[in-house]
């Protein structure tokens, strides 16, 4: 349990979150996680919640509003190298053997997403680890029309960076002592972002056990 808390309190630890770059460090893994398959693990969501609480407290020194329209810019980019990669891989890749960064059954979740939400979910999706980084890959492999796309990831990136962002901000001037208590903050965001998941993968499997 000790090792638990080590774990959360490292990755809530402003210093090693930051270290060694920054705010570059956070607007690179903000473009990673949303265009590139590989970053679907990358802690997107509670990384602009607790940049929003830091920027509060001074800890993060660059303006809240040079912070916000920076991290939207790269949520925007990370959308557009995820269509344009899955544009140019298209069905193969369906193909691809699993790895230990790239699992097909995350694909298959942001295709079910994106079947049940249509273009929403590229702004719902926002909102869902896994979701967040596939939804725009598998967009690109069904071509949806760029202007429709631009539209939709635009909009999303707006609403998923302002909300967290400035969420975390306000509340940390509301509140300057909760930076003293980020880990518990923190597993609260894990778990209401992983509930969603969690019953889309259960209900997946109960579908696909009842066809079998």
């Amino acid at each position: 349990m000790e090792n638990f808390w080590e774990y959360l309190q490292n990755l809530t630890d402003a210093k090693s979150i930051l270290s060694n770059g920054g705010f570059v460090v956070l607007l690179i893994v903000v473009y990673a996680e949303t265009g590139l398959f590989f970053g679907f693990f990358l802690p997107g969501d509670y990384l602009l919640f607790l940049a929003g609480i830091l920027t509060a407290a001074g800890i993060i020194h660059v303006p809240i509003y040079v912070l916000v329209p920076s991290l939207i810019v790269s949520a925007v980019l990370g959308n557009y190298t995820g269509y344009w990669f899955g544009y140019r891989t298209g069905p193969v890749l369906y193909k691809r053997n699993d790895s230990i960064f790239f699992k097909k059954r995350y694909v298959a979740v942001a295709q079910e997403f994106y079947a049940k939400y249509g273009g929403m979910a590229l702004i719902l999706g926002r909102f869902f680890p896994i979701v967040r980084t596939f939804a725009p890959i598998f967009a690109g492999v069904v071509k949806v029309d760029i202007k429709k796309f631009s539209l939709y990831n635009i909009v999303g990136g707006v609403a998923w960076v302002t909300t967290l962002t400035l969420a975390g901000y306000f509340l940390g001037r509301r509140f300057p002592e909760l930076k003293d208590y980020l880990q518990y903050v923190v597993l609260a965001l894990i778990i209401i972002t992983t509930i969603p998941l969690i019953i889309a993968f259960v209900r997946r499997r109960y579908v696909k056990s009842k066809e079998e």
